[in-house]
């Protein structure tokens, strides 16, 4: 199913430096041999917004804070894979891709918005302008748009969990 090894295997929750961590702890933790295959190291649900897994092309290392979204991307462990391991991320983007074929149900860092179908649109064309504020209506007024993101979020992760345990 979905949820990480990391996660069923954990006792309890604690932090150390990335450095101490990835160079440390790491390489004693999991079998680093396998370049191809990175383990679940995290619980998605104390991910925090800027967490990545470590360089790609050396597991000791964490990735660098300094390093710009696009870099991090080609240079380090991505987010849900940090999460997930490699096996198991590619199951669950298996199963998006067949669930989700246009990628309705997309959200930030959730399976599958990484891959490059997630980011294209229908048409592939650019979106039309956005219209103008009327007047009286404040751009800092809530729009309901949160809600349903969070809503659609919601349901795609609980079919993408039902899915993964009927599949």
């Amino acid at each position: 199913n979905s949820l990480s090894q990391a996660h069923r295997n954990a006792a309890f929750m604690t932090y150390f430096s990335p450095e101490d961590f990835w160079g440390n702890l790491f390489p004693q933790m999991f079998d680093v041999s396998d370049k191809t295959n990175f383990p679940p190291v995290f619980g998605s649900n104390h991910a925090g917004f800027l967490l990545t897994g470590p360089l790609k092309e050396d597991w000791t290392k964490p990735c660098p804070r300094e390093l710009t979204f696009e870099e991090r991307r080609e240079k380090c462990i991505s987010f849900q894979e940090a999460i997930y391991g490699t096996e198991r991320l590619a199951r669950l983007e298996a199963i998006k891709k067949a669930v989700d074929p246009q990628f309705i149900f997309n959200c930030v860092n959730c399976v599958g918005n990484n891959l490059p179908e997630a980011s294209k649109s229908e048409d592939d064309e650019p979106s039309p302008a956005e219209p103008e504020t009327p007047l009286g209506n404040s751009s800092d007024e809530p729009s309901g748009a949160s809600f349903v993101s969070s809503f659609v979020a919601a349901i795609s992760a609980t079919a993408v969990y039902l899915l993964s345990h009927i599949i």
